[in-house]
């Protein structure tokens, strides 16, 4: 199946049925450019049926192939609104490949992966991409693109190998870079149709969901169009927006990060409806704590289901289930799709025996094809390494213990460390640093940075937070700025981040 025929077959079978609903929202104040946070106007809802959103998709494919080459990569760069969904199935349907840009990244790292990427063509809201210098014609409004649907239907060649690429999705990795991830139908869709097997949708089912587009998150949504069933996507993530549109929507399921749960246990208010309305809750991105699992069955009395995934894998790919969510289980991160392998394998890439702790190694049509224009070694004989360490336990429960690749994940965001010490290196007084993750009850981690200055120097910290700002997006700027004579290494000389963490732990010197 190819992506597009999802929603081709619904048009036919259930034409009216609604198939996305984008509530009307408020808008955050203008920051400091002017610039509101979210694009679409206040107080107009969009609902959209299966046989519009369709006529929209293919409106925006006919553009699309018109302004560009067949596989060229057309990058979007939007807040989340019902387009941003129309070309999720628009670009693959005209035989593009979307490159979806996360509206949070710093515009440097923006043009970084359109360059990279070859993007012909941008899709955009006005408010981003006037923060971009792009070639005159080559960004489209993406309000423009989906508009005259019934004058527009221009033919155009549609897509026809599952193999074809859809998406590229760029995520941070150990390197310090962000990599393109090569996402195909195929891969897609084995992820949505194992998402569906491990979590049914019932007949009345309407999942709302807040994460941005731009994550492989947004794979859930093309999933309950499978199932034909509603998606509610936010603008943004409000705790308070959520709670009255669960009530307006008649939603039943949510997916959520630990801190989004977290933040919406704290708007749960006697008689407002969600203990009675919300019957499952999907998270994913960071471990959940057993006080927060306590907390939901307390306040909302709600199922819990975990999904473990990357997007290397084009979304989840284990899954604990709502049986599973008690105390002997709540560390694991679950059993594996159907399709899906996993092994844990040693250093070499060799199997390890059941309960040996080694790196999670993923094998299933829902395994992306591979990296942008590079090859690193995790993706060979049909097994992704996904830089994870873990456990298999005799009845087949993942545990996964830690991250083997040196990323910090905070609110659901990935950091790599190295991106930031190498910004933060770049100032004339730093000798030495290393970034880590500290445990924070609400984002999971935060993202810390313990310098070592140039002898003699001091240092002002916002100094150093100014830098980090004018370089890198906002949630990977450091929250604490350490300062100490000297790092502790290992053996070989490489700084031991585990006797970092330690000794964070212990204590809180001084600093910002």
């Amino acid at each position: 199946m190819l992506l597009h025929e999802i929603l081709v077959d619904a048009a036919r079978e259930v034409p009216d049925r609604i198939a996305l609903i984008v509530p009307a929202h408020t808008p955050r104040t203008p920051g400091a450019s002017g610039a509101p946070t979210s694009h679409a106007p206040a107080g107009a809802h969009t609902v959209w049926t299966f046989a519009e959103l369709a006529d929209r998709s293919r409106a925006l494919a006919a553009r699309v192939a018109r302004r560009t080459s067949p596989g060229a990569r057309v990058g979007i760069l939007a807040h989340n609104r019902a387009e941003y969904v129309a070309a999720y199935y628009g670009v693959p349907w005209a035989g593009r490949v979307l490159v979806p840009l996360n509206p949070r990244l710093h515009p440097r790292e923006w043009a970084d992966q359109l360059a990279r990427s070859g993007a012909e063509l941008l899709l955009g809201d006005a408010d981003l991409t006037a923060r971009l210098d792009r070639p005159e014609g080559s960004t489209l409004e993406l309000g423009e693109a989906v508009a005259d649907t019934a004058t527009d239907g221009a033919e155009f060649t549609a897509a026809g190998d599952e193999t074809a690429l859809t998406w590229l999705l760029f995520t941070s990795g150990t390197t310090g870079r962000p990599k393109g991830v090569r996402l195909t139908h195929r891969s897609l869709i084995a992820a949505m149709r194992g998402s569906l097997a491990c979590r049914p949708v019932e007949s009345d089912t309407v999942v709302l969901t807040p994460f941005p587009l731009a994550h492989v998150a947004g794979y859930q949504v093309p999933a309950h169009h499978i199932a034909r069933r509603p998606v509610v996507v936010l603008h943004r993530w409000d705790p308070a927006e959520l709670a009255s549109v669960v009530s307006e929507f008649d939603v039943t399921n949510l997916s959520l990060a630990p801190t989004m749960i977290d933040a919406l246990l704290d708007h749960v208010r006697t008689g407002d409806g969600l203990r009675e309305r919300i019957r499952a809750i999907s998270y994913g991105a960071s471990p959940i704590t057993p006080e927060l699992i306590r907390r939901v069955d307390r306040l909302l009395g709600c199922a819990l289901g975990q999904g473990y995934g990357m997007t290397e894998l084009s979304g989840n790919a284990v899954f604990l289930s709502a049986a599973d969510h008690r105390p002997e289980l709540f560390a694991a991160a679950g059993r594996p799709g159907p399709g899906v392998k996993i092994r844990i394998v040693d250093d070499a890439g060799r199997p390890l025996p059941t309960g040996a702790t080694g790196e999670i190694s993923v094998r299933s049509e829902q395994v992306a094809d591979g990296y942008w224009q590079t090859d690193t070694g995790e993706f060979a004989n049909g097994w992704f390494r996904t830089g994870d360490l873990g456990r298999l336990d005799a009845e087949g429960y993942l545990y996964v213990l830690d991250r083997k690749k040196d990323v910090i994940i905070t609110g659901g965001e990935n950091v790599s460390a190295r991106e930031v010490e190498a910004v933060l290196r770049a100032h004339p007084d730093v000798r030495d640093v290393a970034v880590v993750g500290e445990p924070d009850t609400r984002w999971g981690e935060r993202v810390v940075a313990v310098v070592v200055p140039v002898s003699g120097r001091s240092i002002d910290p916002d100094t150093l937070v100014d830098l980090c700002r004018a370089h890198l997006a906002g949630f990977k700027v450091p929250r604490r700025v350490v300062f100490t004579d000297a790092l502790p290494v290992t053996g070989t000389g490489k700084v031991s981040k585990p006797t970092l963490r330690a000794r964070l732990a212990e204590d809180t010197p001084t600093g910002r």
